[in-house]
This record gives C-alpha cells, structure tokens and sequence, in this order.
C-alpha cells in the first residue's frame, strides 16, 4: 500500500530561449527536466533544472518572480506560445505540471513585443507599463485618513466595475499576446477604474491624454480587435474597458 504515497515522476524536455542581454543575440537551447511531478508548479519545476544545471557548472535559466501566488505578475513568459500557459486565468506561477504528461516537449520564451526589450533570457523589461502609471494613473485628491463609508457616495455598480478595472495586475500578458503589441487593455483597465469614480472624474481628460501618448511614445502598437488580450489575461479582464478607455479618449478631444 506504500506505493499509494509515492508520486509518479515526469521527464520532460524543455526548448528555452537563452540570451545573454539586450544587445546579444538569443537562441533556442534544449534541456531535460527529470524527477518532476504533478505536484510541481511550473517555476518549481524551472528551479529543479537550475538546481541540476548549477551541479554541472553550467549558468542556470534567468526567469522573473517574486510572490508565487498570482498576484504580482512578474513570471511572464510564453509557454507553448500562449502567455502564462494558456490555461484560464493562470500565472505561470499558478501552472502545474499536471497539465503536462511524461516525455512532453515545452517551448519557453520571454514575452515578445517591442515595449518589452528583453533583459535575459526569460526577463524582459515591462517599465513601459510604470510610465503609462506615471503619466497619469492616479488621483490628486488628498484622501487622508479613512473617511466614513458614506461620505462620498458611490452607487454598487460603479464601485463593482471599479473593482473589475482594478484586478489588473499589469504583467503584460496582454501585450505579449496581441499580434500588434497593444497595451489597450492594460491603459483601458487603469483608466477606467478611476474614471468610474468620483475622485477620478476631476482629472478624467488630462488623464486619459497623458496615458494615451505615454502609450504611443512606448512604442506600443494599435488595438485591432482580435482579443488575444482578454483570451491571455490571468484576470479575466474585459474588452469592454478597451471600449470605455475610447470612449474617455473621445470625450477629452470633444471637451
């Protein structure tokens, strides 16, 4: 009956892109992930290899993460070409081998967009998305203290798709799977979390303005409709603030 309590093992090969900086050129390199299981996560699983590859003297895979829970959007990379794995609203951090079966070949790379130069190997930059923040992702008002629950009156529906726009976690996912490098998604979300509030209406058209051109002056593409974004992102969040971001974008230029 021991054997009930042991876990099957994995061997898996894994293709990942290698570079050694931004000015380098990278390439595809194969290696072998043994003794993995279902149990492991994905950056688990890329630690074990590390761990083997460091035994042999060899440099170990560079890879971005920090909290492991799904929260702060750093360990992006595309994974058999779908960011973060394609598995619904999952991280890589949140993928586990059990979607993967014995002898399975993954491909890992870093996410591929031009607002995202790569740094090494699976570690690209993403400060692109700080600078559309910086521009005008926040609010002037002085909040102080905490006020009282009804001094500032917001209706549920607004407070609720607030919420929705703010469940942005800014990992660029979206970015990286649509086919131009938009980052509408991400700029929609942020804008349209503060512009359904109060404390965001004062500042709505400078705002918008400023993200927008932050946006262009990054270097990211145009949205054109293929929902790549939406499909990739770990939140599940919606087109439908890409809509409200044009709508906000109108308003400014009308007003």
């Amino acid at each position: 009956m021991s054997g009930q309590n042991e876990h099957r093992t994995m061997t898996l090969k894994l293709i990942v892109w290698r570079q050694k900086g931004p000015k380098e050129a990278g390439r595809f390199e194969t290696y072998v992930a043994r003794g993995i299981t279902e149990h492991h996560s994905f950056l688990e699983m890329l630690d074990v290899v590390n761990q083997d590859l460091i035994k042999e003297g060899q440099e170990p895979i560079t890879f971005d993460h920090d909290c492991r829970e799904g929260i702060c959007g750093t360990c992006s990379q595309v994974i058999n070409g779908q960011p973060h794995g394609g598995q619904t609203r999952t991280t890589v951090c949140q993928l586990h081998m059990r979607k993967f079966k014995d002898g399975d070949a993954i491909y890992i790379e870093p996410w591929r967009a031009r607002a995202f130069p790569i740094l090494r190997d699976l570690v690209v930059d993403r400060s692109a998305l700080d600078r559309i923040i910086q521009a005008g992702g926040y609010t002037s008002v002085r909040t102080g203290a905490a006020p009282d629950g009804n001094s500032i009156l917001i209706s549920k529906e607004a407070a609720d798709y607030a919420m929705d726009a703010a469940e942005c976690i800014g990992c660029g996912a979206c970015v990286a799977a649509c086919p131009n490098g938009a980052a509408m998604l991400f700029t929609g979300a942020k804008v349209s979390q503060l512009a359904a509030l109060p404390q965001g209406q004062v500042e709505a058209r400078e705002r918008v303005n400023s993200m927008i051109e932050a946006m262009q002056e990054c270097g990211f593409g145009n949205c054109t409709n293929h929902y790549e974004c939406q499909a990739a992102c770990p939140k599940g969040i919606d087109v439908k603030f890409i809509a409200r971001l044009n709508r906000e974008y109108l308003k400014a230029l009308m007003f």
